[in-house]
């Protein structure tokens, strides 16, 4: 297929308030639109497939999935949980925005009660899209992404949710404690259920959350980086899964005076965030002149997760002294770009496909299939803050890597010991 920018045939304004044809829209360029409409035009394209066919209960009949060739053979089922919850993850502080009269603003309205509306069937065993929970341990990893959803936008997207199925979700969440996880990543999914049952009053395991924080501060090997259990791996784990989880895991455990044996989740998080912005420094430093960045270890396909932290951080007004806001918006701006200017990217129905910057379905993991891909949209949190935030409004600065190969100044970089 000849690569073109289908990002930019969207015009502001219109284009964002509803799509006759969600599947084909493409989001408006930076040029005509600003940042954040380019951005809000993304995340549209790619949440709409998803959400408007599983609020009519018809997502597992339309999504034609897409598999790895090196697939371990799993039950293919688990890919819709993967998508839905995956999605909703990186979407809900954007879905969590007031309502306002503008375009965005009805996009986000109308997108919120899809979401809504797929919550009910992915617990409904009667529904068309009732979710495989109780199959394949994979649901185990992305019921942990389901769940932060809800933690990040409750008032958006747990409250407004009717008494059976909210019902059906704790049902659901408490039911998967009959996976046992291994001690790598998924420590921080069991982790993260338990932390969001305990936001919304229900019973707790401490042992899951307890295990799941101290193990991985025992893999944090120095200056920003954590392993994934006991042997490290160059990539990108501590964006798709560490530092967001561990942050936000902690921040429950502290909000709740949670039981933490000879422990103060407190300071814990204070740790945490810390190291995350250390972190969040080398990724900033990751991005090329181009908006390029280094095509590293597992998950390659993720593409967009890879900025996870920076997006967080950004969302929560916690980014670093180092980073300003206008330079990490520049940077993830071009970062998008980058990633996204290949037209295959989505299939002709509007879906993700496998791939890092384009159709390449050989990149795929064992684990990986399409539904896999919707994490991508974790780099998109930072649509969290409304459109006069200082985020948005700040002017655009040069990112390390553009300063550094034009001859400009830019901050020398050292190690940190915390």
């Amino acid at each position: 297929m000849q690569r073109r920018d289908f990002i930019g045939s969207l015009a502001a304004g219109a284009a964002l308030g509803g799509l006759a044809a969600p599947a084909m829209a493409a989001p408006p360029s930076a040029a005509t639109g600003g940042d954040r409409a380019y951005m809000a035009g993304l995340l549209q394209k790619m949440a709409e497939p998803v959400l408007s066919n599983m609020a009519r209960g018809e997502l597992k009949k339309n999504f034609k999935l897409e598999v790895s060739p090196s697939s371990d053979g799993r039950d293919n089922n688990v890919a819709y949980l993967e998508a839905f919850g995956r999605l909703i993850a990186g979407a809900a502080p954007w879905l969590a925005l007031p309502d306002d009269a503008s375009a965005e603003g009805k996009t986000r309205a109308r997108l919120r009660q899809m979401a809504l509306q797929s919550y009910v069937h992915s617990v409904d065993p009667k529904s068309p899209d009732y979710l495989t929970w109780r199959g394949h341990g994979q649901a185990l990893v992305d019921s942990a992404y389901f769940t932060n959803a809800l933690m990040r936008a409750p008032k958006a997207l747990w409250e407004p949710l009717d008494t059976t199925t909210k019902q059906r979700i704790v049902a659901e969440i408490k039911g998967l404690r009959r996976i046992e996880p291994p001690f790598i990543n998924w420590l921080l999914f069991a982790a993260m259920n338990e932390a969001w049952l305990l936001s919304i009053g229900e019973e707790a395991d401490p042992l899951r959350t307890n295990v799941a924080i101290r193990k991985v501060n025992e893999w944090y090997v120095g200056d920003g980086w954590i392993k994934d259990g006991e042997s490290f791996h160059f990539d990108y784990y501590s964006s798709f899964v560490m530092y967001p989880m561990l942050l936000e895991i902690l921040e429950v455990l502290e909000q709740h005076k949670a039981p933490f044996w000879n422990g103060k989740p407190a300071e814990l998080r204070a740790q945490a965030l810390k190291r995350t912005q250390r972190y969040c420094e080398h990724l900033e430093r990751f991005i090329s002149p181009q908006g390029t960045f280094p095509p590293i270890g597992r998950s390659l396909t993720y593409r967009s997760a890879a900025f996870q932290p920076l997006a967080l951080l950004a969302w929560r007004k916690q980014l670093p002294q180092t980073l300003p806001e206008g330079q990490v918006r520049a940077a993830m701006q071009a970062m998008h770009k980058a990633l996204y200017t290949a037209p295959d990217n989505f299939t002709r129905e509007g879906y993700l496909t496998i791939g890092f910057a384009g159709h390449q379905p050989e990149l795929g993991d064992w684990y990986s299939n399409s539904g896999s891909m919707y994490i991508a949209s974790a780099s998109f949190l930072a649509l969290g803050l409304p459109a006069d935030d200082s985020y948005w409004t700040s002017p655009a600065q040069d990112w390390t890597q553009k300063k550094a190969f034009s001859g400009a100044r830019f901050r020398k970089d050292y190690p940190v010991d915390y």
